[in-house]
């Protein structure tokens, strides 16, 4: 999600974000024959066994340390790292929002309305090949979807926004889903789903994935602290640090912004609404939905926001499965360009999560630089991670063919044979067409989000749930959003993608990046 720089730290790999990668896939000519030789490969690829002002901390200057060469170590070290910046320069910004926050408290309590409630998967001889591409006909072909389709939005979410009112400056802004909300209306798409409403996350719902201080700090506002414990509250809240961000704004850290009187709220709308779509869908209440929310999750894991994200909806979403309806498998299919790193964290131990994330990778020198190919899960959940991690920065950029042929591969292979009995999409779109360097520079087409939505339709009985997370170029996110919500919809397009598309050869470098995934999984 993020596109800003990331400070280097002892645990953090040197990451050029959007830059090309600094090395090259290079493969021999006779290995390139052998790999696009015609082999049909249709069998799976592996079996998957407060009331007063609060004293405010500000961060420190942070030293700059040489990364640490081997391999990646998993999940420990993703993390947006705060710019350094002078107290003084960022106490007033705090100081005001603390008391535009506290004159809305007074006002509150004037006039009785102070009160907050809280709504609650390598066979020896695969290869891929031409020839898989062309067994496309093989994959799922859904029949046509029940109209019980649903959405959930909620415009609570639109107030999270930066105080420097300038949302140039922040790809993650108010406009993205307020954007594919009249997209959707303008196409007759909400017309034909049910809207559902959004919710506020419990904040015990919140602490099955979040530190219990992580939900204080950020899941808190001054005018709902007032049911909570003030002394607990005020030690936590003293540990609080931000920082300037260069539009004058407040964040916590370089790129992930923070509103005194908005963000918790916002944060546990999305995660709620999430949350409260994905009971309904796998109560058999609804067919499948799409959340269109904000802020984004995946990037935030149990203790750290970052990447744009605070809670990690999805995650959450599967954790209430599992503990309220007893939800054995659930599938968890990330698209966005980047790494799903908080995802990952949650379930690394856990055999009765399949988490499945598509990104761009460059041997780590993507944001976040987490997701190798070698991070599989650990102990029970080991097997049950799988990166399909991009590598070749954009030469070319990986568009449809490659999508498709990772989903023919190893995503459906592997789904099928864990046979999950709910599906979670954290759907993001900067891979989409559209998108600059920086943040994506991918091409895969609206067309192609549709057609991977409807191959997971032939998962879990179809009860699929998908939740908004990255894409910031809006005429893309839009576009995919309306051909994902069609998908669900069971509705047939109209110009489906071409036949040219479907049987075109993927590239060099993504042959390479899907067979380092078989071999891996295939132990």
């Amino acid at each position: 999600l993020a596109h800003f720089s990331v400070q280097s730290s002892s645990v953090l790999p040197t990451i050029t974000l959007g830059l090309p990668a600094n090395t090259r896939v290079r493969i021999s000519h006779n290995l390139k024959k052998k790999i696009l030789t015609a082999t049909l490969c249709l069998f799976p690829l592996v079996s998957v066994p407060g009331l007063g002002p609060v004293p405010l901390q500000f961060s420190p200057q942070t030293d700059h340390l040489a990364p640490e060469g081997g391999p990646h170590k998993p999940l420990s070290r993703t993390r947006s790292e705060p710019l350094p910046q002078s107290p003084r320069s960022l106490h007033p910004h705090l100081l005001q929002q603390h008391h535009n926050c506290q004159l809305l408290e007074r006002l509150k309590q004037q006039t009785h309305l102070g009160k907050v409630s809280d709504l609650h998967t390598l066979t020896n001889t695969l290869m891929l090949t031409h020839s898989v591409v062309m067994n496309y006909r093989f994959l799922y072909n859904p029949r046509r979807a029940s109209s019980a389709s649903s959405l959930v939005y909620d415009s609570q979410m639109l107030k999270h926004q930066c105080t420097c009112g300038d949302n140039s400056s922040h790809p993650e802004h108010a406009g993205r889903i307020q954007s594919i909300w009249s997209r959707l209306q303008e196409r007759g798409l909400r017309g034909q789903c049910e809207t559902i409403r959004g919710r506020k996350a419990t904040l015990e719902e919140l602490q099955s994935v979040h530190s219990e201080r992580h939900v204080l700090l950020y899941g808190t506002n001054p005018l709902n602290r007032l049911k909570l414990d003030n002394r607990k509250l005020s030690g936590i809240l003293s540990q609080r640090m931000f920082v300037m961000l260069p539009c004058g704004g407040v964040g916590v850290d370089n790129d992930t912004i923070w509103n005194e009187s908005h963000t918790s709220t916002a944060s546990r709308m999305a995660a709620g609404s999430v949350t409260e779509l994905a009971f309904r869908v796998a109560k058999g209440e609804l067919k499948n939905g799409f959340a269109v929310v904000r802020p984004p999750g995946h990037h935030a894991d149990p203790s750290n926001p970052m990447g744009f994200c605070y809670f990690n909806s999805v995650a959450i979403a599967a954790k209430q499965l599992q503990q309220k309806l007893s939800a054995n498998k659930i599938l968890i299919v990330d698209w966005d360009v980047h790494h799903g790193n908080g995802t990952q964290e949650v379930f690394y131990n856990d055999p009765s999560v399949l988490y499945i994330s598509l990104h761009r990778y460059d041997d780590g020198n993507f944001f976040p630089g987490s997701g190798g190919p070698a991070e599989v899960g650990s102990g029970a959940g080991e097997g049950f991670n799988v990166n399909v991690a991009w590598t070749g920065g954009l030469d070319p950029p990986m568009s449809d063919a490659e999508y498709i042929t990772a989903f023919r591969t190893v995503v459906m292979p592997i789904a099928q044979e864990f046979s999950p009995d709910v599906v979670l999409v954290s759907s993001g779109f900067d891979a989409a067409e559209g998108h600059p360097a920086p943040l994506g520079g991918y091409k895969v087409t609206a067309k192609c989000f549709g057609f991977l939505t409807r191959q997971l339709m032939g998962l879990a009985g179809g009860r699929v749930i998908m939740a908004l997370e990255g894409g910031h170029d809006l005429t893309a996110i839009c576009d995919a959003s309306e051909a994902c919500v069609s998908a669900l919809l069971g509705i047939e397009v109209r110009l489906p993608l071409s036949e040219e598309v479907l049987l075109q050869k993927p590239n060099a470098n993504s042959v390479c990046s899907l067979l380092r995934v078989i071999q891996i999984h295939g132990r």
